[in-house]
């Protein structure tokens, strides 16, 4: 790798690393899955300069908050708490501290690093009907992790990042509970990020791409389907640090649920789309390299699913 490239790529180390690797460490609220509730919330996804894993060796701490109010119709069963309720409202506060190093390593075109995040989860929800008590509390979620993330630079311009999102079932969990931070479940995501350049014109366009796998919950026998979480992000940035842009996210499941009570609920399988505007500042906070982005994501099409908005504020610093 040469020595422009390898410029480019520590100028952005906070913001590339952090999203390449927190990319899918978001709030838990919004595939139709057991409880109304899968791993991605839609359009949270994709980070800037997801693609993109610096030659750096740096340590890279983050945190990132993000507020979700959805709804599902009465008309629409779901499987919550082992039992079967018609309609959901969720409002969650999704609180990520996450750390992340960089290798230091090339090899090939290639970077590394690795991830560590631990979760804690406001969550409030009510069913439409009635069957199930209001519920809520304040708990630590299922902690993620990515023991390798592997970044490949085609040029200047053009970057890949290939990592292995895990999530692991140490969140709290009731199967008797309306609210639960956890899921109860391993999750597995294979994940693609890719991020194209635009120098001249401040402009960046990262594509994010990820499929989750569940493990079956062993206290209500019941199995997610895999879901196909696909992000879109567009920015233009100023000389002044600040950037404007647009994010946008679809969400898919792509079979039935299995297993427990899905067969009542003709296994939950929905989608979502939705997309709203995004704002980011990058600089310097004495010698500490320091990014910050704001988003909001409208679901503007959702079904057999929670449709509803989405907030996230992320900050991140930079340490060698």
């Amino acid at each position: 790798m040469g020595k422009a490239n390898r410029r480019v790529q520590a100028s952005v180390v906070g913001g590339a690393v952090w999203g390449g690797v927190v990319l899918i460490a978001v709030p838990q609220l919004a595939a139709a899955t057991e409880g109304g509730v899968g791993r991605p919330i839609t359009g949270q996804q994709a980070m800037p300069y997801g693609g993109i894993v610096p030659p750096t060796s740096d340590w890279i701490a983050s945190f990132s908050t993000i507020y979700y109010q959805g709804s599902i119709g009465a008309s629409k069963v779901l499987p919550v708490a082992g039992r079967v309720t018609a309609g959901l409202n969720e409002q969650v506060v999704y609180n990520i501290a996450n750390l992340v190093r960089t290798w230091g390593i090339t090899a090939g075109g290639w970077n590394f690093a690795s991830s560590f995040g631990v979760p804690v989860q406001y969550t409030n929800a009510s069913s439409f009907n009635g069957l199930l008590r209001d519920d809520h509390g304040i708990q630590f979620a299922d902690i993620f992790f990515s023991p390798v993330v592997a970044g490949y630079h085609f040029s200047k311009t053009d970057h890949v990042a290939l990592s292995v999102q895990i999530y692991a079932p140490t969140g709290a969990y009731s199967s008797g509970r309306l609210a639960n931070a956890g899921q109860n479940t391993w999750t597995f995501t294979p994940t693609i990020a890719f991020t194209h350049l635009i120098p001249s014109q401040g402009i960046e366009l990262t594509l994010n791409y990820g499929l989750e796998f569940y493990t079956a919950n062993d206290k209500t026998q019941y199995h997610n389907a895999p879901v196909s979480v696909l992000d879109l992000l567009a920015l233009k940035r100023f000389t002044n640090g600040w950037g404007v842009g647009v994010v946008g996210g679809y969400i898919q499941q792509i079979s039935e649920d299995s297993g427990g009570i899905a067969d009542v609920t003709g296994g939950a399988k929905g989608h979502s789309v939705g997309i709203g505007p995004m704002v980011t500042w990058s600089g310097k906070i004495s010698k500490t390299p320091v990014s910050a982005a704001l988003r909001w994501v409208n679901e503007f099409e959702a079904s057999r699913r929670p449709k509803g908005n989405a907030v996230q504020l992320s900050i991140s610093a930079t340490f060698e």
